[in-house]
């Protein structure tokens, strides 16, 4: 709902009952994760999308049955369907999609969801999807207290404790529990989705190359920092899609922010001059972001990898630093360089080869590398380490 909640919230303000179809888990080549969703309006608009066009039109004759009934419903979209005239997924994969019907009486806590998630403070909603217990019984959970139930004590207790570790890594999923949440049962399901606050991006050096590199990271969901300490050259006018510009010396600014970094972040040093880049990579790789690159030529490179080893910065260390930064699409102008770096960032995530899809067998969407049964640990010396993302 993140990328469509501005629009769900003006249609909760009307106050008009409403469709929410929520994707809340996926198997095989599924084009869309879990969280995706699509809102249909009481006139019948549509907002969002649940499986880039492959079962819109079934999802939204459900929305309609489910405005009508005001009772939510749960459907299963896939090629393997019973039914050979149902609605499926030409990509082979299979979706389940959880319809509920919203409105003010419905979904109370819905205006403070959205204004969570705005303000980039972690919560999770969790929502029973299956099982003995009532359809769409909802709970709102943060790290210090949660609101709503799911129909027992030990039921939200077990989920509580379950969703805050799904929100402190960014993750959404269903989980299965016993009818009062006994953990060694599997009849109830709830869905988990997490609105953890987006991953950070700083990018060191307000060059033409760092304007094109915040503009897609906000692109990619990151909250984006620019930070360089000439005030002439780092001002907002500059960096339009940046979050924030800080005018600092970045090894400063890393220092003062460094309890904020986290195996999600990402930092891109693209000032390629010793006096910036050597003090920002020694205070980056003290922290655990779980990418840091660095911008120059295989002659800067060895420099810059030289001047670390005489600060005295280990060769764990080093093998950390993604240098030069991005991936090898001959890419030559500041545009074309922030693709290569976005590339980059998403390998890191997925664990993807890099090689034309064309050329490559097998499953086409990789789980995330921190879900896979050897996750690198956060901070390890690894390149690319990328512990959890979101």
């Amino acid at each position: 709902m993140r990328d469509i909640r501005g629009s769900v919230a003006k249609l909760f303000a009307s106050g008009e009952t409403f469709a929410l179809a929520t994707v809340i888990d996926t198997y095989k080549s599924a084009p869309r994760e879990a969280g995706a969703a699509m809102a249909v309006s009481a006139s019948g608009e549509v907002i969002g999308s649940v499986s880039g066009g492959c079962v819109e039109g079934a999802v939204y004759a459900l929305a309609q049955e489910v405005m009508a009934s005001g009772e939510p419903a749960r459907e299963r979209y896939g090629v393997s369907d019973d039914d050979a005239f149902a609605a499926g997924l030409t990509c082979g994969g299979t979706l389940h999609v959880l319809v509920e019907p919203v409105s003010r009486t419905l979904y109370p806590d819905l205006p403070e969801v959205v204004a969570a998630i705005n303000a980039h403070e972690p919560i999770a909603v969790a929502t029973i999807v299956a099982g003995p217990r009532r359809l769409g019984a909802r709970r709102i959970i943060r790290p210090d207290r949660a609101e709503g139930t799911l129909g027992g004590d030990r039921l939200d207790s077990a989920v509580d404790d379950d969703a805050r570790g799904l929100l402190a890594q960014g993750s959404t999923g269903v989980l299965r529990y016993g009818a009062d949440g006994q953990r060694r049962r599997d009849e109830l399901e709830v869905f988990v989705q997490s609105f953890a606050p987006p991953p950070r991006m700083l990018v060191f050096g307000a060059i033409d190359f760092a304007a094109a590199v915040a503009d897609i990271g906000a692109f990619l969901g990151y909250r984006v920092t620019v930070c360089d300490a000439r005030p002439v050259f780092a001002t907002s006018k500059r960096f339009p899609k940046a979050d924030e510009v800080v005018v600092k010396w970045p090894h400063v600014y890393i220092s003062e922010i460094e309890a904020q970094i986290d195996e999600r972040t990402a930092i891109c040093v693209l000032t390629h001059d010793p006096k910036f880049d050597v003090p920002v990579l020694q205070a980056a790789l003290r922290t655990p972001a779980g990418y840091i690159g660095a911008m120059g030529s295989r002659r800067t490179h060895d420099d810059r990898m030289a001047r670390l080893r005489e600060a005295g910065v280990g060769e764990d260390r080093l093998a950390r630093v993604r240098s030069p930064i991005g991936l090898d699409l001959g890419a030559r102008t500041p545009e074309e360089t922030a693709v290569s770096i976005a590339a980059e960032l998403i390998q890191t995530r997925w664990g993807g080869s890099g090689r034309p899809l064309s050329t490559t067998s097998g499953r086409i969407h990789n789980e995330p590398l921190a879900t896979q049964a050897t996750p690198v640990a956060a901070g390890a010396a690894e390149p690319g380490a990328g512990g959890t993302w979101p």
